[in-house]
């Protein structure tokens, strides 16, 4: 690719990793060297298994915390650990033509690194490559930097007729 571009997805409806995860899957069917990175997800989880399989670099940022479902984690000590996987990735990143970045649109809505932080960031990115960025809550400021943003919008949920989190549909 020439000219990489910076994707945004986010919103409060379901499908932000969704769609990322079936972009990794396009592009490395293409024969694109693909980086599938998550902050603030642990545990087995079955879409990052089946992007190695196909030849996908996966990295999970586990000591990444969410607060909403980590309330008693040291919010400092989170910081920390998200600029320190932000300084990885950046040296990380030369080596791909595609990079999904899964949750950090989360790390500016929950205050664990600034706008000014994540603008440096992707101010490093390199030309060539794409950079998919999800999670609720973008910044308007984030926004405006991106090439292309798509929002995912809740409109209706099974979860909300009592029906819960079905494994390998919601998770």
């Amino acid at each position: 690719m020439h000219k990489g571009l910076l994707q945004v997805y986010t919103g409060d409806g379901k499908g932000k990793t969704t769609s990322a995860v079936g972009l990794a899957v396009r592009a490395r069917s293409r024969g694109l060297r693909v980086l599938f990175a998550q902050f603030m997800k642990s545990g087995p989880g079955g879409e990052t298994e089946i992007l190695k399989e196909i030849g996908v670099e996966v990295i999970r940022f586990e000591r990444v915390l969410s607060p909403h479902f980590h309330p008693e984690a040291d919010r400092g000590e989170i910081r920390r650990e998200a600029l320190e996987a932000l300084a990885e990735l950046a040296a990380m990143l030369p080596r791909f033509d595609l990079a999904v970045l899964d949750e950090f649109n989360n790390l500016l809505s929950r205050d664990l690194i600034t706008m000014e932080e994540a603008e440096e960031f992707l101010r490093a990115k390199p030309e060539g490559l794409e950079l998919v960025l999800t999670g609720r809550g973008a910044p308007e400021e984030l926004i405006a930097l991106a090439d292309q943003v798509t929002e995912m919008k809740d409109i209706k949920h099974p979860s909300r007729a009592g029906v819960p989190a079905r494994e390998g549909i919601e998770y």
